[in-house]
């Protein structure tokens, strides 16, 4: 059993709690929170610090590894915060068992991938990437570092996700495309041509809206 700390108490991070305990023999036992008290007590788990007490509470052995739970508003902070921890901490990767991963697919440390995604051959999910429940990525994509898929993003082959992406629910990319980094695919969306400009795209086919 691996003991698993999170950053980030909120609901995102008690989701992946609960799909950790729920489908792994590893364990949360801790959350790290600037915006709670500590010993603040969040579905049988404590919160045990902020953000800056994780690199020494894990040299006090208090966890295992560490993953990160800061939902879309917060990507800067997200990539931030993997910055500041990466080659200090160990990070975990958790993968649901009812999942698809071809066996050539790659998957980066602290990435998270929720029930029923499909992630097919020759796939790199990049580090600590978020992949919400039933998205599909098909052969030879890239989903770059510190991005967030929705719930039911459909990915063709052959696409290119730069990093601090945010792609929502629903979203379909065709094939053979790229995607600035920090770009944000409104709900729905459908990507028909390649996005050099980062900003918010929406509807179908998207178009730039700031």
């Amino acid at each position: 059993m691996k003991r698993i700390a999170i950053i980030g108490s909120g609901h995102l991070g008690q989701q992946i709690a609960y799909h950790i305990h729920h489908d792994s023999n590893d364990k949360v036992i801790a959350f790290f929170d600037e915006f709670q008290h500590v010993n603040t007590i969040i579905d049988d788990i404590p919160v045990i610090g902020g953000n800056n007490d994780v690199i020494t509470k894990y040299q006090q052995n208090e966890f295992d590894a560490i993953l990160i739970a800061i939902g879309y508003k917060h990507m800067n902070a997200k990539k931030e915060l993997f910055q500041k921890l990466d080659r200090k901490v160990p990070f975990h990767t958790f993968i649901h068992s009812s999942c698809y991963k071809d066996p050539s697919a790659t998957i980066g440390q602290g990435s998270v991938i929720y029930p029923g995604c499909v992630i097919d051959q020759n796939v790199s999910i990049e580090e600590n990437v978020l992949m919400n429940i039933s998205c599909t990525v098909a052969h030879d994509s890239v989903i770059g570092k510190h991005s967030f898929l929705s719930p039911s993003v459909a990915i063709a082959g052959f696409v290119k996700i730069r990093e601090q992406c945010i792609i929502g629910i629903n979203s379909t990319i065709i094939d053979n495309i790229t995607i600035a980094a920090q770009t944000h695919i409104g709900g729905g969306g459908v990507v028909i041509k390649n996005i050099d400009i980062p900003g918010l795209y929406v509807g179908n086919p998207v178009r730039y809206i700031r």
